[in-house]
């Protein structure tokens, strides 16, 4: 990113904060960053572009906060509630952007932007599981997702009233306290069964997927076919492709079927990105 999209981007959010999204021109974004509506287009397509710029850049500063304590000699207790804390002090720093956001019904939401969001969300619930196991042990590996369900919902529930008044917010105590009944809920939580199994999430995953990116997989399909059709052994892995096109746009599809049908792929050079791709979009490695 150049300093000159960086600053864009500031003039971006801040106008978007104060104005909204759909109230907000191009040109006002050019004329608050000191470039001409032309030079706009130089480092961005469109608004949507630029909105999706931001939320990376946020989504990287976020980032950025965690890992300044992911190499300090820290309990993984301490370094958890201090990027817990780096993450709520963040969310502070772009309150008026973040309400926008939640209030504006006109803001896009392109397949990049449902992407980006999914992807963020995902990548940081597999953060919170990893540092749950860390603080307590393997033996609550199993009520992870719960465990990190359950946090992320104080998260939305306590970040939604930091939005109205920060200021009430000591953070710091704040992550001590979230901890705390995390400490609780860990203590109780032995006696009973898990609630999110991995198999489950793993099709709340698979079926999220589908609604976010519908035409994804047929096109990778479709890129498939092209590769096969080269090969000398076409039709024996045709029949394979077949029957993975004919699962995958079931409204239920199964995955041991999925999995069976990617494996006899293996080996095949030029399909390998191919049925990698595939395999990451349902959620598990061959």
């Amino acid at each position: 990113m150049t300093e000159k999209e960086k600053v864009i981007i500031q003039s971006g959010m801040k106008l978007f904060a104060q104005k909204g999204f759909s109230s907000t021109s191009i040109q006002e974004i050019a004329t608050e960053s000191n470039i001409s509506k032309g030079a706009f287009y130089l480092h961005f397509k469109s608004k949507d572009d630029l909105l999706l710029s931001i939320l990376e850049y946020i989504f990287e500063t976020i980032e950025s906060s965690r890992l300044v304590f992911e190499n300090q000699e820290l309990s993984p207790r301490e370094k958890f509630i201090k990027q817990i804390s780096a993450f709520f002090r963040t969310f502070i720093g772009h309150k008026e952007f973040m309400i926008m956001l939640s209030k504006e019904q006109a803001i896009p939401r392109n397949e990049e932007i449902k992407k980006l969001l999914f992807k963020k969300r995902f990548e940081s619930h597999l953060l919170h599981r990893k540092g749950l196991v860390l603080i307590y042990g393997k033996r609550i590996e199993p009520f992870s997702i719960d465990l990190a369900m359950i946090l992320e919902g104080l998260f939305q529930t306590y970040m939604g009233l930091m939005m109205l008044e920060p200021a009430e917010f000591e953070i710091e105590k704040l992550s001590h306290y979230l901890m705390k009944r995390m400490d609780s809920i860990v203590k109780d939580i032995s006696s009973e069964e898990p609630f999110l199994t991995e198999e489950k999430m793993e099709n709340i995953i698979k079926k999220s997927k589908q609604f976010f990116e519908p035409a994804n997989v047929n096109n990778i399909i479709k890129n498939m076919r092209n590769v096969i059709d080269q090969l000398e052994n076409r039709e024996v892995l045709e029949i394979s492709l077949d029957v993975l096109e004919e699962e995958i746009n079931k409204q239920n599809p199964r995955l041991p079927v999925i999995k069976g049908m990617l494996s006899n792929f293996k080996g095949i050079e030029k399909l390998e990105p191919l049925t990698k791709e595939t395999a990451d979009f349902y959620g598990f490695e061959l």
